[in-house]
């Protein structure tokens, strides 16, 4: 959530933000009118409690023949005071629901407008020439490494098996994700796959994303659909120590999206599932420190790509399509031969303060004082580069080259050839 310091101070950067996002700017105006009441109530029943107190020490030392009267006194007092305390309630909880409405303030700089409002930073590599390319789930069925029909039979439409060299190339994608990862002073972390209400509202993924996540009614849990929310509750409700640099920790888990609104929206192959397997950077640092960190973030992201020897292009996420919790998000699309476009393969959030408002997660400052961190994400490596490795590295007969630095991680393999189908 925002700070209301700011909206107080600064209402019309709220406002700028909204508009960039394409979000109701009235949302803002409610804001400030549930602060106002909250805080007109909070005043109120302070001072009630306060007269209250008064009073009481009356009674006590009141003369025999006063005691009555101040007794009646305190009696019309304590339901007045009451009455103020559910009011606060009242303006507490309208607050909240408001404060939660509001979004992210997104960065200076950050592209105004939707989905198709991206800027391109940069395009790197060269898209491959291929004549009549096979798409992924063509090659992936050759190879004996997806089978889609067998995922449907068991678990319903977009889900899939993984097998033989399909198995390998995916935990080969982890395994050197987490490597690059743990070079590069991450904790390696293996989380949850269920979360508390608390934990995933928030990361804010309870919002515009609601309609995305399964929950688990009888439990009162939430499937994950990044380990970004566990990493985000690992530290919730502490005072982190920030004084040696960020935090890092590097979340290999399962995920699990509903898909909901997607519908038609690449159905074939693996591209939009509702199951995967992910490896996800995330770092808590100071406020001061977090633009830095999300560019190291992005350069990580790059160099992964730069192994598997992938094109691709980088994209400045508009605001209007951010998340609730990001301020900024830079995009990696890996070039799709098959579909002449590119396919979005990892992202990069910066998520400012936002989350750790939410989580009271905080830092002590250079004074001494509690601070809230910031919070930042950024996937390293997840099933859907399996769709891009396959297509941009195909051969005419249907074989499949390992780039080289992945070749370590699946037996030393260089090209993985077609199977007799079973």
């Amino acid at each position: 959530m925002i700070d209301l310091r700011l909206l107080r101070e600064h209402p019309d950067a709220v406002r700028a933000s909204q508009r960039a996002r394409g979000e109701s700017e009235s949302a803002v105006d409610v804001l400030l009118a549930a602060d106002e009441r909250r805080r007109a109530a909070v005043s109120r029943a302070d001072t009630l409690r306060a007269d209250q107190k008064t009073i009481s020490n009356k009674v006590k030392h009141a003369a025999p023949e006063e005691r009555a009267e101040i007794v009646a006194q305190a009696r019309e007092l304590a339901g007045i005071v009451k009455e103020a305390e559910a009011e606060q309630t009242e303006a507490d909880a309208a607050l909240r629901a408001a404060h939660l409405a509001i979004p992210n303030l997104v960065i200076d700089g950050v592209p105004a407008g939707g989905e198709d409002d991206y800027v391109v930073l940069r395009e790197v590599g060269e898209k491959p020439t291929l004549a009549n390319p096979r798409d992924h789930l063509e090659l992936g069925e050759l190879l004996g490494a997806i089978d889609t029909e067998r995922g449907a039979k068991v678990s319903g439409a977009r889900f899939y098996f993984l097998t033989g060299v399909g198995a390998l190339l995916q935990f080969g994608l982890l395994q050197m994700a987490i490597a690059q990862a743990v070079e590069n002073g991450f904790t390696p972390v293996i989380t949850p796959s269920l979360v508390k209400p608390e934990v995933i509202g928030g990361t804010g993924f309870l919002g515009s994303h609601a309609p995305e996540v399964y929950r688990l009614e009888a439990d009162d849990l939430y499937l994950v659909g990044t380990s970004e929310v566990a990493l985000a509750g690992f530290h919730m409700d502490e005072i982190i120590d920030l004084s040696g640099g960020p935090k890092r920790y590097a979340g290999s888990s399962s995920c699990y999206r509903r898909e909901a609104g997607s519908y038609g929206k690449d159905t074939r192959g693996i591209i939009r599932v509702h199951q995967f397997d992910k490896v996800e950077m995330f770092s808590y640092t100071t406020l001061e420190e977090a633009e830095a960190e999300h560019a190291r973030l992005l350069a990580w992201e790059e160099e992964m790509l730069a192994k598997v020897e992938l094109p691709y292009r980088v994209i400045d996420t508009a605001a209007g399509d951010l998340g609730s919790s990001a301020a900024r998000k830079f995009d990696c699309e890996a070039w799709l031969p098959t579909q002449n476009r590119y396919l979005e393969l990892s992202s990069t959030s910066n998520c400012t303060d936002f989350q750790a408002r939410r989580l009271n997660i905080r830092h002590r400052g250079e004074d001494g004082r509690p601070r809230h961190v910031a919070t930042l994400n950024g996937t390293l490596a997840t099933t859907r580069w399996i769709v891009a490795i396959l297509e941009n590295h195909q051969l005419p007969d249907g074989s499949v080259r390992v780039p080289a630095a992945l070749r370590p991680y699946l037996g030393g393999r260089e090209i993985l050839e077609p199977v007799a189908a079973r």
